[in-house]
């Protein structure tokens, strides 16, 4: 088990794990997280998947540990909302020179809607569109080609456009279990140990 290296799996180049990959400061990636991607190469998530995401905002993309990401998910960041306090949805102030405007109020052409947040165990289906702003709960489901504008609760699927809930994966005592053990921050030896439990659905047998 070495959540640094980059591919996990012998002669598969389209499954990263992102910590190994990821260089943006502002883009923070737990241990065994990964991202598989077989039309583009998968060690470009930062340029292909994080869109929007400019350094004068200062938002942040943060991903919990043990994730799955499908090929063709979408982080969209700040910049791509455009303001709507305005009478015109034109970014005049991204254009400063052409009109005049200080160069310092760029930010005023969009609504800053704030990080986006992924907690650990969570699975994003294929080309799947997480908005800014939003908050997925630990072990959550976005189902494929879903577009999540609000935040999801742990342990729920959400999916359609735009993403609602289509149910919880467990019962609300179960998932209250859970969220209390943590294992993906049991180190990596003690997970690799509990797996047949993990693998079964055996919440219980984890509380030993």
């Amino acid at each position: 088990m070495d959540a640094a290296k980059i591919y996990p799996r012998t002669n598969d180049k389209s499954t990263v794990y992102l910590k190994a990959v990821v260089r943006d400061a502002n883009i923070a990636v737990g241990e065994f997280s990964m991202y598989n991607d077989w039309v583009n190469d998968p060690r470009d998530f930062e340029k292909n998947n994080v869109l929007y995401h400019y350094p004068i905002n200062h938002d942040r993309l943060v991903i919990g540990k043990y994730c799955s990401i499908a090929c063709g998910a979408k982080f969209i960041f700040t910049s791509a909302n455009h303001t709507l306090d305005s009478l015109s949805t034109y970014p005049f102030p991204l254009f400063w020179e052409e009109w005049g405007l200080a160069a310092q109020d760029v930010t005023s052409a969009w609504q800053n809607k704030g990080d986006i947040q992924i907690g650990n165990d969570v699975w994003i289906g294929y080309d799947a569109v997480i908005m800014s702003g939003v908050t997925i709960g630990d072990g959550a489901i976005i189902g494929t080609r879903a577009v999540v504008t609000k935040s999801v609760p742990p342990y729920a699927i959400v999916g359609g456009v735009p993403a609602k809930l289509i149910r919880y994966r467990f019962p609300e005592a179960v998932i209250a279990e859970l969220q209390k053990l943590q294992w993906w921050n049991w180190p990596p030896e003690e997970v690799q140990k509990r797996l047949p439990s993990i693998q079964a659905g055996d919440w219980a047998a984890l509380r030993g």
